[in-house]
């Protein structure tokens, strides 16, 4: 590490000054409040992020230019304060640390609440391509498609927002101000894994319910009466039951929800809770049953539809375990 006085990094140019602080942590002592403006200039010249903190007047213009200024909220000046966008209230710097933590948890939980929301709807529009392309069966009807997108799958995905940081989320270097929310990662994990497994479900579930009660492969499938109403509801109940799984696979990017445990988010098993129960009223409850086009399932339907659950969390923890191996090995030959 080098230390640079305020009278040398007066000599220096601002080309030099970029220079310098790309070679490696650098210490600037004695400088004067324009000097710590020149040092936020150089360093987002090279592209980073730039976070200051400070307390007097003089530290307001690099407060002011920094992407984060950071404000002693005990010591610091009104207009400290005012140039800041955060005031740490107990000025500890390890605030600081405990913030960065939160922001990076918020970050991953809209990830978590997209992933999980946008798997659904995988779910949803693959059998109306099937519906389109082999003129089978509308599998959902547009009543059951809002019945999960504006009542079973609402709690889940709020519960997704309040899960607690992953473990090891502070190992991570920081991301890319370029790196966007839905990255290709988040799209592969939803299009070419979690969704087409959730839809693949959802039209097993349909078949199942037709297969059950007399049809044959290569018979025609009636499109209306008991058996299509069943066969709606199992793939309606197919999805609810995925996304059941779906929750606890989407509570982490990496690391195996077995090692985060499953009582921890309390809200999300209170969703659960609540979203099995909507399921159970509009699908057993005659008037709302007549509105949305559900039909009674027997056991033979709840049972099949058990499986959905562990196989997609199952599917999701073998994709984490090849994840962090890929890694693992990776920082092996690196080191």
């Amino acid at each position: 590490d080098r230390v640079v006085t305020g009278e040398e990094l007066n000599q220096i140019t601002h080309r030099a000054l970029s220079e310098l602080l790309k070679k490696g942590p650098v210490i600037f002592a004695r400088v004067e409040p324009k000097d710590k403006l020149r040092v936020v200039r150089a360093l987002q010249d090279n592209g980073e992020v730039v976070a200051v903190t400070g307390d007097g007047v003089n530290d307001a213009p690099a407060l002011k230019k920094a992407d984060i200024g950071i404000a002693m909220g005990l010591r610091g000046s009104d207009v400290a304060k005012e140039s800041a966008d955060i005031v740490l209230a107990d000025d500890n710097f390890a605030s600081i640390v405990d913030a960065v933590r939160e922001g990076r948890a918020v970050y991953a939980n809209i990830k978590k609440f997209v992933t999980y929301i946008l798997t659904h709807n995988v779910a949803e529009l693959v059998p109306v391509i099937a519906y389109v392309i082999f003129r089978i069966p509308l599998p959902l009807t547009v009543m059951q498609m809002l019945a999960i997108d504006l009542g079973s799958d609402i709690l889940p995905a709020l519960g997704l927002g309040v899960e607690p940081p992953e473990k090891g989320i502070m190992e991570q270097p920081p991301r890319p101000r370029t790196k966007k929310l839905l990255d290709s990662m988040t799209l592969k994990r939803v299009y070419l894994f979690l969704g087409p497994i959730e839809a693949a479900f959802c039209l097993s579930a349909f078949f199942f319910a037709y297969w059950i009660r007399g049809w044959a492969p290569g018979e025609e499938m009636s499109s209306a009466g008991v058996i299509y109403a069943a066969a709606t509801t199992m793939s309606f109940a197919g999805i609810v039951a995925s996304q059941t799984g779906n929750v606890f696979a989407c509570r982490t990017d990496r690391v195996s929800v077995f090692t985060v445990g499953f009582l921890k988010n309390r809200f999300i098993l209170f969703s659960l809770l609540a979203e099995v129960s909507i399921t159970l009223v509009l699908v057993y409850t005659p008037p709302l049953a007549r509105v949305f086009g559900f039909s009674p399932l027997g056991f033979k339907d709840l049972a099949f539809l058990l499986i959905f659950p562990f196989v997609i969390l199952g599917a999701e923890e073998l994709r984490k375990l090849f994840i962090r191996r890929s890694v693992s090995i990776a920082q092996g030959k690196s080191a």
